[in-house]
């Protein structure tokens, strides 16, 4: 039988499916909005969760929801278990505040365990509960997700210590970034252990963006590979939704299989740039389109990447990043809507 999650499974690996899938990346930001809840709630009653995420399925049958039942604190799951502060609110996703700039201090520290540090353990907990109560409906989890290295040390960190620590302490950054690199993978392997069938990882790591080709190789090449490389097998997709195009074909050696990314730069300059190297995911604008414009330009926006990057295979129409807060479901199935109606052109 085809279903939406097959016809992903099939772009992933750059084949061409019956039907362009579409997929999107939705958590809190977004889902406590849609459903008017409270976004402590949303943490904090499983129950209420739960029934949030059954509900997509209902809603959009047609839809793939990346990585789907998320269990997430935001941003904060990997900066809490270095001991970050966290603050709550009841109308956006927690806050996260840097604790020290130094990064002699972050070149000292050891590797996280994910069964005891911060809320990762309490995310653990949750997935096997919930894993345990879809699996007795018939359905189950696919994936697990974890933020990046650099991302990561930017909570830490703060952003401009962190730019400015890969100049002037490259080797502390460098340990830094190893230490949560081997986090990053203990990480993702404690969440995939709880699921019965695991299929994929998300890793999302817009700060990647923010720096030069000459520092990517030299602190994050590695760093992205070692952690692709070990889930080697699964379905692997990389967000980083940051303009950022002359990291491009440098990304391409990655070791992922999708690649979430920025609505500003053309889908076809994307597809010229990494080749038939990767999948990719997007990129109708989520702001300026999919929140501010009627389903009509939704759809055209739409099927204008599909006539660009669908031909040939390894297309998954999205957003060109997650799901921004307050986009309405009309957008949603604007796109589902161009995805079926879609046809390759005739030459």
């Amino acid at each position: 039988m085809t279903t939406p999650w097959t016809r992903f499974k099939q772009a992933a690996h750059l084949e061409e499916p019956s039907q362009v899938p579409v997929a999107f990346i939705v958590d809190s930001p977004w889902l406590p909005g849609y459903t008017g809840i409270n976004t402590v709630d949303y943490f904090l009653l499983p129950d209420k969760w739960l029934e949030i995420n059954l509900a997509l399925l209902d809603r959009f049958p047609d839809a793939v929801w990346i990585p789907g039942f998320w269990v997430e604190y935001g941003m904060a799951a990997e900066p809490s278990a270095f001991g970050a502060r966290v603050s709550f609110h009841a109308d956006r996703p927690p806050s996260v505040e840097p604790m020290v700039t130094d990064p002699a201090y972050w070149a000292e520290v050891d590797p996280a365990d994910p069964q005891e540090a911060g809320f990762m353990p309490l995310v653990l907990r949750l997935y096997e509960h919930v894993e345990e109560q879809l699996r007795a409906e018939g359905l189950g989890i696919s994936m697990v997700a974890a933020r990046g290295p650099m991302v990561t040390a930017g909570w830490l960190m703060g952003i401009t210590d962190l730019m400015m620590g890969l100049v002037t302490h490259p080797a502390e950054i460098s340990r830094f970034l190893d230490t949560l690199t081997t986090t990053i993978i203990r990480w993702l392997h404690a969440q995939l252990e709880t699921l019965r069938e695991p299929e994929g990882i998300l890793l999302l790591d817009d700060v990647v963006g923010m720096i030069s080709l000459r520092h990517y190789n030299e602190f994050v090449a590695p760093h992205l590979r070692r952690i692709f490389d070990e889930f080697e097998g699964l379905i692997r997709i990389y967000h980083n939704d940051t303009p950022c195009r002359h990291l491009y074909a440098a990304l391409a050696e990655a070791n992922f299989d999708v690649f979430n990314f920025t609505h500003q730069v053309d889908i076809a300059q994307v597809k010229a740039e990494m080749g038939h190297r990767v999948a990719l995911m997007g990129n109708v604008p989520p702001l300026d389109v999919a929140v501010r414009e009627a389903p009509e330009v939704v759809r055209q926006w739409a099927t204008a990447c599909l006539d660009k990057a669908a031909p040939g295979g390894g297309m998954i129409l999205s957003v060109g990043g997650g799901v921004s807060p307050d986009t309405p479901a009309q957008s949603l199935d604007a796109m589902l809507e161009a995805a079926q109606a879609w046809s390759k052109p005739v030459p």
